[in-house]
């Protein structure tokens, strides 16, 4: 199960987190819930929460844990998480607590710390408001039209944003759901997967930026900021939903305030804003006359252009993850941290991670360089390049095993397999 992933914020320096600046980090947080006062979830985001050194595993906190875990110093609760407790910006269970977890350091822009703040608050409440949704699969999103579509999809969005007047602000909402459209026309999977990880990742980062900026006007250029810094993600399947969730939802407040409480019916944002605004169907005939407004053609050509690249990309890994010898790992009950801007689909063969840790029965995986994810055989895959005489370190990997549990040659020659201790005598 998919439980967490790190977000947008910079890599982590080394050191222990400090407590003077995490005391510093809770009263933003603090700050960010008064101001709220539960009025947009109806219920406070204010709660438990934990800053996390990931190089260390140091830890503050703004309560003690449930079991005694963490020491109080001055104001705030010191110690380090053990190994079983994953390390993302998310919410975690742990210690008796559901804890809204961020990793140290938090970015020193104020406006992108604050924005992160409040996403990782309401993703502790979530179960609370019956909002725990997963996902979804949006590998569509890696593919040349499906990158082209959502990017002209941003460029509409950000008019919108920006426009001066209710009939731009209409036109421009207009050919934005016409290229989301003419992308489910293309991709019949794609409205349920990218509708499952905006309601839970988009309406995130829309609270996030509704919560933690404090004026309208810092509100829309964050958005509009979002939509175009999001294009320079390495991979659209799970990013987008940062970028398309605070847009869709600022002008959802502008269109219907009532929006929020219409997210249990299973309306997507784009269901809900063509409704709001009383937009007739798509216009699928007008597709390539609206295309040329926001793309001269240059866009297209650099998807193309990387499209090509890609595809050579794709074949190394497909050799190097599935055809060459690999070390194959069960999936029962798997944990992940990584980092959603940098995944890469495979096809059917699965999601290549560049980077990750991956956890099960078995014990923990750290990848610095690509692993194969398979959730349709529940099984991960590393090269075995390299591959030690334990068996447990390879070129860009190392492999920790709880006891029970070894590696033995697999079923295809090179290949090796993690078993547990009594089926590898067999």
């Amino acid at each position: 199960m998919l439980l967490a992933t790190i977000g947008c914020a910079s890599a982590p320096a080394a050191g222990a987190v400090r407590p003077d600046a995490a005391a510093t980090f809770f009263d933003e947080a603090k700050a960010i819930c008064n101001r709220d006062a539960g009025t947009l979830w109806g219920h406070t985001l204010c709660g438990p929460m934990l800053v996390v050194d990931p190089m260390d595993r140091s830890v503050v906190a703004n309560r003690a844990d449930g079991d005694g875990v963490l020491k109080k110093t001055g104001d705030a609760f010191v110690g380090v998480l053990p190994s079983s407790v994953l390390l993302a910006n998310t919410a975690v269970e742990w210690s008796g607590i559901r804890w809204s977890e961020i990793l140290w350091p938090l970015p020193d822009d104020a406006a992108k710390r604050h924005v992160m703040i409040a996403h990782e608050l309401f993703h502790r409440i979530q179960p609370d408001l019956h909002m725990v949704l997963r996902d979804g699969d949006n590998r569509h999103l890696d593919t040349l039209d499906g990158r082209y579509l959502l990017q002209l999809e941003w460029r509409a969005l950000a008019k919108a944003l920006s426009a001066s007047s209710d009939s731009e602000r209409k036109a421009a909402v207009a050919d934005a759901l016409l290229f989301r459209s003419e992308r489910y026309r293309l991709f019949p999977d794609a409205a349920a997967g990218e509708g499952s990880l905006e309601a839970n990742e988009g309406v995130a980062e829309y609270t996030g930026v509704k919560l933690g900026l404090e004026t309208p006007q810092a509100r829309v250029n964050y958005a509009i900021g979002d939509l175009s810094a999001f294009v320079n993600a390495p991979t659209f399947v799970r990013s987008f939903a940062y970028a398309t969730g605070p847009a869709y939802g600022l002008l959802l407040d502008r269109a219907d305030p009532q929006w929020l409480q219409k997210l249990g019916s299973g309306q997507r944002f784009d269901q809900m804003l063509g409704t709001a605004m009383k937009l007739p169907p798509p216009a699928f005939a007008t597709l390539q006359a609206r295309e040329k407004i926001y793309d001269d053609g240059a866009l297209h050509a650099s998807e193309v252009k990387r499209q090509q690249a890609k595809a050579a990309h794709l074949a190394a890994l497909k050799a190097k993850l599935v055809d060459g010898p690999v070390l194959i790992l069960p999936l029962q009950h798997s944990n992940y941290q990584f980092n959603p801007q940098t995944l890469q689909p495979l096809g059917d063969l699965g999601m290549v991670y560049p980077t990750m840790r991956l956890t099960d029965e078995w014990g923990a995986l750290e990848v610095e360089s690509d692993a194969l994810v398979n959730q349709a055989k529940h099984v991960a895959t590393v090269s075995v390049a390299g591959i030690d005489s334990s068996k447990r370190k390879g070129d860009g990997w190392n492999l920790t095993l709880n006891q029970g549990w070894t590696v033995a040659q697999g079923v295809r020659k090179g290949d090796w397999v993690v078993r547990k201790t009594a089926e590898a005598g067999h």
